[in-house]
């Protein structure tokens, strides 16, 4: 008895694949409110800027322009996700991530979806050291990026910079997920 396999029919897990690409493209919308940019220590770093700029309705920028005094070898990265919840909670991950040894492969799947992101908008995209002007200009978040859909609510992404494992400066980013299937 031999079987016989129909050759036109999509198997189910690419159709639900693409109904997901399809739903995120078309009905979330994913909005920067604020930008938070700190340093620790100026001797080492300083923000020239860290603001938003709403170029539409739906469509909030980030532009992160900062400097780095010294040589930068050792750099560690403590990432956290955060969702409101009667204030900001942890609520998916917090890891530190080894910045420099990344950026030589990226071994990290968290690291690899952050830096994902932002890597065709910035100037931090090469191996240690990391000395002078770095920046993130420009940077927004389409939808079709995510790579898991979140539920509708605010969150914050913190992430913390440490130099030779002490900590210099922080960039908090403060963004609101939407997933509005009544708008389709």
């Amino acid at each position: 008895m031999a079987l016989s396999i129909n050759k036109n029919v999509i198997p189910e897990f690419s159709l639900k694949r693409l109904f997901l690409l399809l739903f995120l493209q078309f009905s979330a919308k994913v909005r920067m409110t604020n930008a938070v940019c700190e340093s620790y220590n100026k001797s080492w770093v300083t923000f020239e800027q860290c603001r938003l700029k709403a170029v539409n309705r739906n469509k909030t920028i980030i532009n992160i322009i900062a400097t780095i005094h010294h040589p930068a070898k050792k750099i560690h990265l403590k990432l956290e996700v955060l969702k409101k919840a009667n204030g900001y909670k942890p609520w998916l991950f917090s890891q530190v991530i080894d910045a420099c040894a990344f950026m030589k492969r990226s071994n990290n799947p968290v690291m690899k979806m952050v830096h994902g992101f932002y890597k065709d908008f910035s100037t931090i995209n090469h191996t240690c050291p990391y000395v002078g002007l770095q920046e993130v200009k420009d940077f927004y978040v389409r939808p079709e990026q995510m790579p898991v859909p979140l539920p509708t609510g605010d969150y914050a992404l913190f992430l913390t910079w440490l130099f030779s494992d002490k900590p210099q400066f922080m960039t908090n980013v403060y963004f609101t997920f939407e997933e509005d299937l009544l708008k389709q």
